[in-house]
């Protein structure tokens, strides 16, 4: 079995005496997609924060393609192939989008490489590549969030809420561009409140409440054991 390009073990991670991570363990296999399910509180955020460097945790080990990360910055995470999409999205809405773009070859990636994969992936972008980030669509400054993340040649993309107020055919048609990014070779942990859509695109899927994974498995299998904890909300 090959290393997995993400592997959690016993995790643990508070907000002064609240402790919010109550030894995760997870494993995200080279290539696929994982969905992390959950109810809101159950420490999905808290535990991306941690895994991409912007919160340290209590204890536990952090493993990235098998090395030891659990004391390394955000900066050094980027540098070995870690990307995150934060909740939100994340442009510069007083540029445009081709300038928001351009911006990501200062990682060294020739600017028409990034435009050409951000507009094969999203042609709409294309379309709006003079307008301002800031004038346009939630859903459309998800996907110039999402292409800007892909310039950097990710090894590992997290996604935290990537459906965050954006409507159900937006999501949809964003996550079947998740679904073609994963065929490139790129792994994908989405976490991700809103069920159903995630699990149609996801290899495999983890559940959190209450600070820990409380299950694990195939998709179907999650639905059909889980749906109590991950569809308590919209799905």
């Amino acid at each position: 079995m090959s290393v997995p390009i993400l592997e959690v073990i016993d995790l643990h991670a508070a907000y002064g005496r609240i402790e919010v991570l109550r030894g995760v363990d997870l494993a995200v296999p080279r290539g696929a997609v994982m969905a992390l399910l959950g109810p809101n509180g159950a420490g999905k955020s808290t535990l991306v924060k941690v895994i991409s460097g912007q919160k340290d945790p209590t204890s536990g080990d952090i493993h990235l393609g098998g090395v030891h990360v659990r004391k390394a910055s955000s900066d050094e995470l980027a540098r070995v192939g870690l990307c995150t999409i934060p909740e939100g999205r994340s442009v510069f809405p007083n540029l445009t989008v081709e300038e928001n773009l351009t911006l990501m070859s200062y990682a060294g990636v020739p600017a028409p490489a990034i435009l050409e994969t951000a507009y094969s992936y999203f042609p709409r972008l294309h379309e709006r590549r003079h307008q301002l980030a800031g004038t346009m669509s939630g859903g459309e400054q998800q996907m110039l969030a999402m292409s800007r993340a892909l310039a950097s040649d990710p090894a590992l993309l997290l996604l935290d809420e990537l459906s965050m107020g954006l409507a159900p055919l937006i999501v949809d048609e964003l996550y079947e561009t998740v679904a073609r990014i994963a065929e490139s070779g790129v792994s994908i942990l989405c976490i991700e409140q809103f069920a159903r859509t995630a699990l149609r695109v996801a290899d495999y899927a983890a559940v959190m409440s209450g600070g820990r994974i409380v299950a694990s498995g195939e998709p179907g299998e999650i639905l059909d054991t889980m749906a109590d904890v991950i569809l308590g909300g919209a799905a």
